[in-house]
């Protein structure tokens, strides 16, 4: 091709190929031989070139046409759905309405009418393809085009079918209903293996892709399989220790804290965290800081209990 472009683009050497063929552009080939052969440059596939490169697809010649006759994979649907927190830590069954393309149940993907059936194309003998030669300065140059007759189909329907319009596919409502697995996490995909669109010429069908988004929770938060959450205290509890109710995803746990417990204490419930989502049996941990709380709101004996309390105190009692 570049040998090609050279000639051509130089009038001299132009002259010289229309009066004496290859051999007047290159002293040393001898006439007759191969290749580009005194009596021309013969015939070039352009399809066939760029094809080797580019494996056939479109872009030079509408090579594509080839495939559009093989068997091609359904297109994927992509869905969302929205999850409490709770939803998502223990698994829950959904309900999951979406639209599809499937074949034609009236024709069963032909898109003939019942009783007829699709014809080979003539204009390509059923390839979806058509060969153009054109000719430039003496050389034949050709290139595969997708058939205008068929439009790369290889058939040709004379009796469409009135349900798909001669499509051979039609949309439709679909509703399934969906485990989503405990453990699953924000922005985790479910892929259900073809429920998506169905394929052509015998291609399979694509995937139903479902992405979770998860509800916050007002109270716990979430870092891998682990939560967290805080816990208040009231200054008698944290100074003197005490047994408390401490909230989990599976209702409230005693829990005792210790005499002397700083606000910001992180304290470990092992297995009250999230399942795994590979294997359910194992689950994280809840961890939760404690927040001592300031009284407000106090009455003048209290607020009197309170300074004799001060009153006291000394270094000892606050070690930070």
């Amino acid at each position: 091709v570049n040998e090609a472009y050279e000639i051509l683009s130089d009038p001299q050497k132009k002259a010289r190929y229309d009066q004496y063929g290859f051999a007047g552009v290159d002293p040393s080939y001898g006439a007759g031989a191969g290749g580009f052969g005194g009596a021309g440059f013969g015939d070039f596939d352009l399809g066939d070139i760029f094809g080797s490169f580019f494996g056939g697809g479109g872009g030079f010649g509408g090579g594509g046409g080839s495939r559009r006759n093989g068997p091609m994979r359904g297109r994927d649907i992509q869905q969302a759905i929205e999850l409490t927190f709770e939803e998502a830590a223990f698994g829950v069954k959904k309900d999951v309405s979406f639209n599809r393309i499937q074949k034609c149940s009236d024709c069963g993907g032909s898109g003939a009418q019942k009783g007829s059936s699709a014809e080979t194309c003539s204009a390509c003998g059923g390839s979806g393809q058509r060969r153009i030669t054109q000719r430039i300065g003496g050389m034949a140059f050709q290139s595969t085009t997708t058939c205008d007759a068929c439009r790369g189909s290889g058939k040709i329907i004379k009796n469409p079918c009135s349900n798909c319009r001669g499509t051979g596919y039609v949309k439709v409502s679909k509703k399934l209903s969906v485990n989503i697995p405990a453990g699953i996490d924000d922005g985790e995909r479910i892929a259900l293996r073809g429920q998506g669109c169905d394929g052509r010429n015998g291609g399979p069908a694509g995937d139903l892709i479902i992405t979770v988004s998860v509800k916050k929770h007002s109270f716990f938060e979430r870092d891998g399989y682990n939560i967290y959450c805080d816990v208040p205290l009231t200054v008698a509890e944290a100074t003197l220790g005490a047994e408390i109710d401490v909230p989990t995803l599976e209702g409230n746990q005693k829990f005792t804290i210790p005499e002397g417990t700083q606000t910001g204490k992180v304290f470990v419930i092992p297995g009250k965290g999230i399942p795994s989502v590979h294997n359910p049996k194992r689950r994280g941990n809840q961890r939760f800081a404690v927040v001592v709380e300031t009284p407000t709101n106090l009455t003048r004996e209290q607020k009197d209990l309170l300074r004799q309390l001060g009153d006291t105190m000394d270094e000892a009692e606050t070690p930070k």
